[in-house]
């Protein structure tokens, strides 16, 4: 099988890949990175394959690996086989993945997804964090959501943080961009329940009346959700502080509120 080799650190395709832990040059590129043989392997499974396979040199044989490899060339991809040493400095950790992938990024658009694929679905406005981001997308894919949704300014998605983080689900999940006003009028030309988590005029999130699709609105880390888009939401819903903390971490609110509504949904039906 075809692999190309690299040695040089100067080398254009490596620089090429460097940049692509920039947002601006991912998003001017339409490509991202994703590192480990397990992410790939996920990737692999849900249909989604690298445009260019970059492994280690000198690594052993490994079947998950070698089928990779060997559907990446059968696609047309690129296999570029280099050292360690460059596999760090393209990804900018000093102990790197032996394996690393270029993937095409995704379609964002509202357009894309299909409310009607799942009954839960995240939302997620202002949220910076890249590593809650991809918790988030880790939450969805094990409640059988059918993706994330970020409103407004948030943390890129494709970053090597989120990617990380998402173990995987990046792959799984549909993922969508918008702004609030772009989002509320997708919303509202079809089915769905907007969940709000929330301190203002908010039922217990034990018990709520949740209906599917619901989808579950959670605000920015520090300054929560704007009160206007809690106004615009159906329900909105509160959990106990039982210690001195007024508030959970996002990620993990959104994490305790699909839960419930996954279970109340399945109760339900």
């Amino acid at each position: 099988m075809d692999r190309r080799t690299i040695s040089g650190f100067s080398n254009p395709t490596v620089k090429a890949l460097r940049a692509l832990r920039d947002k601006k040059h991912r998003k001017r590129e339409g490509r991202f990175l994703a590192e480990g043989l397990r992410l790939l392997t996920d990737a692999r499974e849900c249909g989604r394959l690298p445009e260019t396979l970059v492994m280690a040199a000198g690594r052993g044989p490994h079947p998950l690996l070698d089928a990779l490899e060997a559907d990446v060339a059968a696609a047309g991809g690129e296999v570029i086989e280099t050292t360690p040493d460059i596999l760090a400095k393209i990804t900018g950790k000093d102990n790197p993945q032996a394996v690393l992938g270029v993937y095409a990024e995704f379609d964002t658009s509202l357009d894309a997804v299909d409310r009607a694929a799942a009954p839960i679905w995240l939302v997620a406005q202002a949220l910076r964090d890249p590593g809650n981001l991809g918790t988030m997308l880790r939450t969805g894919d094990a409640v059988g959501a059918g993706g994330l949704i970020l409103i407004d300014d948030c943390a890129d998605p494709f970053s090597a943080e989120a990617v990380r983080a998402s173990m995987g689900a990046v792959f799984t999940q549909a993922i969508a961009q918008a702004s609030w006003d772009e989002f509320i009028a997708w919303l509202r030309a079809g089915e769905g329940q907007l969940v709000a988590a929330s301190l203002r005029d908010a039922v217990p999130y034990r018990g709520a009346p949740y209906a599917a699709p619901c989808f579950l609105l959670v605000g920015n880390e520090s300054r929560g959700l704007p009160a206007e888009y809690e106004a615009a939401s159906d329900l909105r819903v509160t959990m106990p502080m039982r210690g001195r903390a007024d508030s959970l971490n996002a990620a993990v609110a959104a994490a305790v509120l699909a839960y419930e509504v996954l279970a109340s949904l399945d109760s339900a039906g």
